[in-house]
């Protein structure tokens, strides 16, 4: 059998379909809803991951430039020590007091250099030792991170593992439902639902009201949901309106107040009178 053309479908086939994917879509938002906030803490887990992993790479970084300069001020040290030897040997075979003092200077000057290496060593590995620290703790940071991912994955697994079947068959009622609506309703449903805060892009009557924000619907717009003849949007909230009836949705009935009531007050009143009379 050829399958039929959504926009051969009469209003009346389009407001049932629409609702019957309705249903499916807040059903599968049910089961999203039972995951609750645990995909998003699993994402801010790995996100966290991911940023104290990137720290941690820039602390060793870091780490490994201070230990490449103290290497660079110790072989400037070995420099400085080998040309002090010199220069101390030059000092015994000088022959005026200019060189003399000229050689003093050289040897001073290379006496500086050594204690300026010494103190940007000893500075270097001072921070060093306090990125080291900052590495252990991010470090550590990260493990036990890891430990609370690979908990919250387990469980979030587990719920899915529960729901994945039953969300399935759903989604694939779904995209069969959406074969057989028309493209601009289809689009128009699709954008009222991601508007809508409860995810309703289809409501019915309720109490003579919208479904999906409780005002107040006219009687001659009730009428023209019933009737089917066009698609009919609240006024307040956007969305599209369904009869109940075509929803398939049973109301309860307001109970009717009972007729005795009258009856038996009056029959209270008569005893009063009979006995009024009587005394």
């Amino acid at each position: 059998m050829a399958k039929k053309d959504p926009m051969d479908l009469s209003v009346e086939e389009r407001l049932k379909t629409l609702y019957q994917m309705q249903t499916a879509l807040s059903a599968i938002d049910e089961k999203r809803a039972l995951r609750g906030e645990l995909p998003l803490e699993v994402q801010d887990l790995e996100d966290e991951i991911e940023g104290l992993s990137t720290r941690v790479e820039k602390i060793q970084r870091d780490i490994d430039e201070f230990q490449k300069a103290v290497t660079m001020k110790k072989g400037e040290i070995v420099d400085a020590q080998a040309s002090v030897e010199r220069y101390q040997k030059q000092l015994n075979e000088v022959k005026n007091n200019r060189e003399y003092d000229t050689l003093s200077k050289e040897i001073e000057f290379q006496t500086l250099e050594i204690e300026l290496c010494n103190k940007k060593i000893k500075e270097a590995q001072n921070r060093i030792a306090e990125k080291q620290e900052e590495l252990n703790a991010n470090l550590a940071l990260i493990e036990e991170r890891k430990g609370d991912l690979e908990e919250k994955k387990n469980e979030l697994d587990e719920i899915m593992e529960e729901t994945r079947a039953e969300e399935d068959k759903l989604k694939s009622k779904v995209k069969d439902l959406e074969s057989k609506i028309e493209p601009r309703l289809l689009t128009s449903f699709k954008r009222i639902r991601k508007n809508a805060r409860n995810g309703l892009g289809i409501v019915y009557v309720q109490r003579d009201a919208c479904g999906g924000c409780f005002n107040k619907i006219p009687p001659q717009r009730q009428l023209d949901i019933k009737m089917h003849k066009k698609i009919i949007v609240c006024e307040y909230c956007g969305r599209i309106m369904i009869d109940p009836e075509l929803a398939g949705v049973k109301l309860d009935k307001p109970v009717e107040e009972k007729k005795t009531r009258k009856r038996s007050i009056r029959k209270s009143i008569q005893k009063s009178e009979e006995e009024s009379a009587a005394e």
